[in-house]
C-alpha cells in the first residue's frame, strides 16, 4: 500500500478519483456527441435518437446489479473492483472511436441498418460504462472510512470528474466533436488503467464499518430499507429532468437559434454552430459542477449534512430550469442558467452516493450501487422511450424544459422526506 493511501492524502483521493473520471469523461463525450452525430451525420429524426439513447439504460438496468454484486464477492487480477474498471474502460474507448464508423460498420457488415449499428454501438458503450462506473464508485467506499472522509472520497470525485468533463466540452468546442472523440478514448484507456494499479484494495471486506462495542450496532448495521427507497425515488426524478435535458436539448437549441425544430435540415454552418452551443452550454454546467464539490458542498455538509445540502442544491437547480423555460431563449441567457443548474449537478454526481453508503453494509457496496443506479437508468428509459415522440410532436420545443424543471420541483419536494443517517458516525470519528 502506497504511503499516500495509508495517509489519506490529498494525493490520494485525486487518484482515487481517476476511475470514476475516466467513465465520466466517457459519458461526456456520449452526451455531447451521440445525439449530434446521430441527428446530423446520420439523420435520423428525434424519435429514432431517443430509441438509441433507451438501448444504454437497458442494458444497465441489468448490468450495474450483477456487476456490482459480482465485484462484491470475486478477486482476481489482485482485486476486486479493478478487473471491471480495466475491462470497461478498454470496452468503452473501442465503441467511442466506433461512434463516427457507424455508417461505415453499417455497410462493411451488410446490416443495411443504420439504426441497429448504432444501436449495438450505443448499448456495447452503455455496457462499458456500466460495467466500470459501479466499481468505480464502490471502490471510494472500499478504502475509505464512514463519515467525513467518506464524503470527502465522493466530492472530490466529482470535482476531479468534473474538470474533465468540462475539459471535454471546452475541447469538442474549440477542436471539434471529432478530435474530441480520438483524444477521449486515449484519456479514458489511460484513466480506467493506471490508477487502479496505485490503488490497493482490501482482500476482505467487513460486514459493518461498526463494532460490537459502539452503541446502537445492530440498528446502524441493518439496512435501512425504508430510507433508501425514499433516496431512489427522489433521484429518479431528478434524473427525469437531467436526463431529458441531456437527451434533447439539441432540439431546443436549433428551434431558439436558427427556427428550425429538426436538426437533419441544418445546414453545414447551422449544424456546427449547434453543437458549438451545446457544448458550451455543458462546459458552463459542469465547470460550476467540479467547483463546487470539494471546496463548497464538503464544507457545507460538515455543518448542515449532506441531505439538507443536497436539498437546497436541488431547490437551486430547479429555479435555474424555470428560468429557462421562463426566458432562456437566447445563449447567452441559456448559458447563465446553465450556470445555476450547475449547483445542483454539483451536488446530483456526488452527495447521493455518500447519502446512499452510509446505509448499507460495506461488504455489499457494489451490490447496492448497482441497486441506486437503477434510480439513474430507469429514469432515462423513460425518457429515451416515451418523451422522444411527445417532444418530437410538440410545436414549442420549451416543452423540454418544462419537463426537467417539474421533474426536479418534484424531486426537491420528495428530499424533504429523507432524513440524515450520519451523524452519530461523524460523532464517534471525532473521538
Amino acid at each position: 500500500m502506497l504511503n499516500i493511501q495509508k495517509k489519506l492524502t490529498g494525493l490520494f483521493y485525486i487518484i482515487l478519483s481517476l476511475p470514476a473520471t475516466s467513465m465520466g469523461f466517457a459519458l461526456s463525450i456520449q452526451i455531447a456527441v451521440l445525439s449530434w452525430i446521430l441527428s446530423t451525420k446520420y439523420n435520423l429524426n428525434i424519435h429514432d435518437v431517443g430509441i438509441v439513447w433507451a438501448a444504454g439504460p437497458i442494458a444497465g438496468i441489468i448490468g450495474q446489479v450483477i456487476i456490482g454484486f459480482i465485484s462484491d464477492k470475486v478477486w482476481f487480477w489482485g482485486g476486486r473492483r479493478r478487473p471491471f474498471i480495466i475491462i470497461g474502460g478498454v470496452l468503452a474507448a473501442i465503441m467511442i472511436v466506433a461512434l463516427p464508423f457507424i455508417g461505415k460498420i453499417n455497410d462493411a457488415l451488410s446490416i443495411n441498418s443504420l439504426i441497429t449499428v448504432a444501436i449495438i454501438v450505443a448499448v456495447t458503450l452503455d455496457i462499458s460504462i456500466n460495467i466500470s462506473f459501479n466499481p468505480t464508485r464502490s471502490v471510494i467506499a472500499d478504502v475509505t472510512p464512514n463519515g467525513s472522509q467518506r464524503t470527502k472520497g465522493y466530492t472530490w470525485m466529482q470535482t476531479i470528474s468534473g474538470f474533465f468533463g468540462v475539459f471535454a466540452y471546452v475541447f469538442g468546442a474549440v477542436f471539434g466533436n471529432y478530435t474530441l472523440i480520438w483524444f477521449g478514448a486515449v484519456l479514458v484507456l489511460l484513466f480506467s488503467i493506471i490508477p487502479t494499479f496505485l490503488i490497493k484494495e482490501p482482500r476482505e471486506l467487513q460486514s459493518s464499518t461498526f463494532t460490537a462495542a459502539e452503541p446502537d450496532f445492530q440498528e446502524k448495521k441493518k439496512i435501512k430499507w425504508g430510507s433508501l427507497i425514499k433516496i431512489y425515488v427522489a433521484h429518479s426524478f431528478t434524473w427525469l429532468g437531467v436526463q431529458t435535458m441531456f437527451v434533447y436539448i439539441f432540439a431546443y437549441i436549433s428551434q431558439f437559434q436558427f427556427g428550425i425544430s429538426n436538426m437533419s435540415k441544418l445546414n453545414e454552418s447551422q449544424t456546427s454552430e449547434s453543437g458549438q452551443i451545446i457544448a458550451i452550454s455543458f462546459a458552463i454546467m459542469n465547470t460550476v459542477g467540479f467547483l463546487l464539490p470539494a471546496f463548497i458542498l464538503q464544507p457545507l455538509t460538515k455543518k448542515f449534512g449532506n441531505v439538507k445540502t443536497h436539498l437546497l442544491c436541488i431547490i437551486i437547480m430547479a429555479l435555474g430550469y424555470w428560468g429557462i423555460v421562463g426566458f432562456g431563449n437566447s445563449e447567452v441567457k441559456l448559458y447563465m442558467l446553465m450556470g445555476i443548474i450547475g449547483i445542483g449537478w454539483a451536488s446530483v454526481v456526488s452527495l447521493p452516493f455518500a447519502i446512499m453508503s452510509e446505509m448499507v453494509d460495506k461488504s455489499k457496496m457494489g451490490l447496492f450501487m448497482g441497486i441506486f443506479n437503477l434510480s439513474v437508468v430507469i429514469p432515462q428509459l423513460v425518457v429515451s422511450l416515451f418523451f422522444g415522440s411527445f417532444v418530437q410532436s410538440a410545436d414549442d420545443k420549451i416543452i423540454i424544459f418544462v419537463i426537467s424543471a417539474v421533474s426536479l420541483s418534484v424531486s426537491a419536494f420528495l428530499w424533504l422526506f429523507i432524513k440524515e443517517q450520519k451523524q452519530s458516525i461523524d460523532a464517534n470519528l471525532k473521538k
